[in-house]
């Protein structure tokens, strides 16, 4: 099946490292214009179709800067992947331990600049009368966990909750919004497997599929769920997490 694309513009929040990287660099070999918001600079081969912003994704008025300044210049924004996402092993503990500083940073990052960057994007899509969002969230939002990592599922399954939202609130303006769930995806947050190496082998024993997933794995639904073969698709959750959830 070949997909096909109506928009040519994106934004990609995140998009300097692991998934959102390589949904920058995927969109732009389709020659569809991207804008990447991130506090770092991505690395990769110059690209005349990506362009990038330094911003902190919690400061509304710099993501309302460069946004503006992006619409100006193209007159238009057909797609929104929200990709940015800490998650923080040694800060983000259980609710007694963890500080509230941190909480609320992690909350800021996962689910503010969604908020934001929303809040912003959402009246040009409205004028265009066209647009498809992907939020990148994680099956960790599904369930509890016995491990600490509170703030991340917490934030994580919010932004379902506000995709599921934008989803049935812009329907009618030809505005489509989902979400990706991952399970575990060797990206650059995931460094701690190249200290303990054990731990991953033992996490791909209880995965069906027998194998952690790349960031291509999520990449190649995020241009799914952007294409016109998916035109019919709004308000929903895909899990990608190789049967992970599936599990009795």
């Amino acid at each position: 099946m070949k997909l096909t694309f109506k928009g040519k513009v994106a934004v990609v929040t995140g998009g300097s490292g692991g998934i959102g990287l390589d949904v920058s660099k995927k969109l732009a070999k389709l020659k569809i214009k991207v804008l990447i918001l991130d506090i770092k600079k991505p690395k990769f081969t110059a690209n005349k179709f990506i362009y990038f912003e330094k911003v902190d994704l919690s400061n509304k008025n710099a993501i309302n800067q460069v946004i503006d300044k992006f619409i100006k210049k193209q007159k238009r924004i057909d797609y929104l992947i929200n990709a940015a996402g800490v998650l923080w092993f040694n800060k983000d503990l259980g609710i007694e331990k963890i500080q509230t500083s941190i909480w609320d940073k992690v909350f800021e990052i996962n689910l503010k600049s969604m908020f934001l960057v929303l809040k912003k994007i959402l009246p040009s899509m409205k004028k265009n009368k066209f647009g498809s969002i992907v939020n990148i969230s994680s099956i960790d939002a599904l369930s509890g966990d016995d491990k600490p990592q509170e703030a991340y599922g917490a934030s994580k399954a919010a932004m379902i909750r506000l995709s599921k939202s934008i989803a049935i609130q812009y329907a009618n303006k030809n505005i489509r919004s989902n979400s990706i769930l991952p399970g575990p995806i060797e990206t650059p947050m995931q460094e701690r497997w190249k200290n303990n190496p054990t731990a991953k082998k033992n996490l791909t024993r209880v995965i069906p599929l027998q194998r952690v997933g790349k960031p291509e794995n999520i990449s190649d639904t995020v241009l799914f769920l952007l294409s016109e073969q998916s035109s019919f698709i709004t308000g929903t959750e895909i899990v990608v997490d190789g049967g992970l959830k599936a599990r009795p």
